[in-house]
């Protein structure tokens, strides 16, 4: 089966994800899986894909369980000898009323949008095969929420030689620092979901230095992306993409050419880098 090229989409039972998993299973040379948390959310969303004459496989998979991961990474390594493609989407966002505390939105987001994505990459891009591609989605609120920073803060997360351990430190501490109440303080936004995603824009950046570093002429190629605003769960019914348009960034970027070279370590919205 190693032959088969393969690629995976977290968090796809619904929304972009689901959309990622539709595109990809029409341009795709291999096999896609769709997975989700919850098997039975994962197999209505494959039979949906099936009735529109598509194929995708399913593989259950919740980003903030490591065993989930695991299980996972252990059946890309037996079945494919690894992955050619593998989209980060799975995320949350408290709604904009939610009463839940700060503090807690804060953890919580964090655990899953930074912390499960990057669980998600320590354990699948070392399967990753010459030519592979990587996107994380993002968001453009990484960008707006980086803004809203410290100066201080803001340097950190621009900086070309931030470590992955250093970034860490950050993300745990901003989670801290709303535990304490101090994290306008301490220069921070007042954004969960923003600092979430500040993180994996910034860790997309490390993790293609790393790459350039580590697996240099294996031409891998990893970015992090916004699909823009989209009408799914999360962003509700007035934002102005439909899934589907959501879905042609990071699609674009899964599926860059074997020829290309960029981009690599960007922030890419609309099919175009964006300046971080």
């Amino acid at each position: 089966m190693s032959g088969v090229p393969v690629a995976v989409v977290t968090g796809s039972n619904k929304g972009i994800g689901l959309a990622i998993v539709r595109a990809l299973c029409k341009q795709f040379p291999g096999d896609v899986y769709l997975t989700s948390r919850d098997p039975g959310r994962g197999q209505a969303a494959v039979a949906q894909l099936q009735q529109e004459g598509l194929h995708p496989l399913f593989h259950q998979l919740d980003i903030d369980d490591l065993q989930s991961i695991r299980a996972l990474r252990d059946f890309l390594k037996e079945k494919y000898g690894g992955l050619n493609v593998l989209v980060n989407n799975a995320g949350i966002a408290f709604k904009v009323h939610d009463t839940a505390p700060f503090a807690v939105q804060a953890e919580v987001t964090l655990k899953t949008n930074f912390f499960g994505t990057r669980n998600v990459c320590t354990e699948l891009l070392p399967l990753m095969k010459p030519y592979g591609r990587v996107v994380n989605v993002s968001s453009m609120v990484s960008s707006s929420a980086l803004g809203g920073c410290s100066q201080e803060l803001q340097q950190k997360f621009r900086s070309d030689t931030i470590t992955e351990e250093e970034l860490v430190q950050l993300m745990t501490k901003f989670v801290e620092d709303t535990k304490r109440s101090i994290h306008q303080q301490e220069g921070w936004p007042n954004t969960a979901y923003g600092v979430s995603k500040i993180g994996v824009t910034v860790l997309s950046r490390i993790q293609a230095r790393v790459l350039d570093e580590q697996r240099k002429g294996e031409h891998i190629l990893l970015n992090a992306c916004c699909p823009g605003w989209v009408r799914t769960d999360m962003a509700g019914p007035k934002a102005t993409k439909s899934p589907d348009e959501g879905a042609e960034t990071p699609v674009y970027l899964a599926l860059l050419p074997p020829s290309a070279d960029a981009p690599h370590g960007q922030f890419v919205s609309n099919k175009t880098v964006r300046p971080w």
